[in-house]
């Protein structure tokens, strides 16, 4: 077991350990820690504690000491150098006509790098602007291209809940979230209600994924056939976070709609009828990337199996086209030897063949 704090150097990203060297470090205290950009502060947000070393990324490095009020000052000043250094930058990015977005300017604690975080559609050739501003500034130039999401998080926003975005205020790090959450959430399709700020899926749609998972291992889907007490009926609705359904009993023309609860109902078998899901009626509105994930997920199972069949035709008739070139020239072979055959009988008999 190794004793150790959590530091994070912004609002919100990743917790990085280090050694507190034996001293009591409460959370929210600032501390200057070395660091492989270099020296930088940083904020405690996990006090002292003992981890498994199994945890530890080793080396395990000290912290260099606690802020004090001159590290505060220092810390200030290089914020209103960064917003120099981001004008001067974007006139150089002009200058040079490159394709790029300039989003954020940040200096090292001690002032040995600083750090450009651009966006850009491609690849862009940087070297010309790297030599500028290094003749500017005189120091290390460090660019780096950075998505959409990680924009989002510099530049902070607030999201359609009226909160501050996650990922500018608590999240740690960026976990996968794909359209089939949205799906299985009963969610709508609509972009402007599933997309955040960035233009991806909201982040917030995998935080209760987990009980969504659960409950829909336990839970029939629409359209299949139950047995309750009330008799056998169809599925029409699940709610699945109340752990309950609603069943469709057909009485002749008429039917009627109960709901039950999880226990309350066996699963009698497959589904009575297809249901049609409203995901390609909704999917019309929905940028291309969205479009393509809503695709690709529900054809994935059809063109694993389309394309296996698909190859064994082509080398079906790959191999009947062989056999038919290689009947028609056995069929060519045997007329060119039965012509040969009956001009041999003509010249053996004497007659000319040209003579009327």
């Amino acid at each position: 077991m190794v004793e150790i704090i959590g530091v994070r150097f912004s609002n919100a990203g990743k917790i990085y350990y280090f050694s507190p060297k034996g001293q009591k470090i409460d959370a929210g205290i600032y501390v200057l820690v070395e660091t492989a950009r270099g020296m930088e502060m940083g904020r405690v947000v996990i006090e002292n504690k003992e981890v498994d070393d199994s945890e530890i990324v080793s080396p395990l490095r000290d912290i260099v000491r606690i802020a004090t009020e001159e590290d505060f000052r220092q810390v200030d000043e290089n914020k209103q150098m960064e917003k120099e250094a981001f004008k001067i930058a974007v006139e150089k990015i002009r200058e040079f006509k490159i394709e790029m977005k300039l989003v954020d300017v940040e200096y090292t604690f001690d002032r040995s790098k600083i750090l450009f975080y651009f966006t850009a559609d491609g690849r862009v050739d940087f070297r010309e602007l790297v030599k500028a501003l290094a003749g500017i500034f005189h120091t290390r130039i460090e660019l780096r291209q950075i998505g959409v999401r990680d924009e989002a998080r510099l530049l902070g926003s607030y999201g359609i809940c009226g909160r501050y975005l996650c990922c500018g205020s608590f999240l740690d790090d960026f976990r996968p979230v794909s359209i089939k959450m949205s799906k299985e959430q009963g969610l709508s399709l609509n972009p402007a209600k599933i997309s955040g700020t960035c233009g991806r899926l909201m982040c917030c749609l995998q935080y209760e994924q987990n009980a969504y998972d659960d409950m829909l291992k336990k839970l029939p889907r629409r359209g299949e056939t139950v047995e309750t007490a009330d008799g056998v009926g169809v599925v029409a609705d699940v709610e699945t976070l109340k752990g309950q359904i609603k069943v469709k009993f057909e009485n002749g023309d008429s039917f009627k709609m109960e709901t039950y609860k999880l226990g309350d109902f066996k699963v009698k078998g497959g589904r009575k009828e297809k249901v049609e899901d409203d995901i390609i009626i909704e999917a019309e509105g929905l940028d291309e990337v969205i479009k393509e994930d809503i695709i690709a997920e529900d054809a994935v199972v059809e063109n694993v199996h389309e394309q296996k069949p698909h190859k064994k035709n082509y080398k079906k008739r790959k191999h009947n086209k062989n056999n038919n070139h290689n009947h028609n020239k056995n069929k060519n072979n045997e007329n060119r030897n039965n012509e040969n055959r009956n001009n041999k009988k003509i010249n053996s008999s004497g007659d000319d063949p040209d003579a009327e």
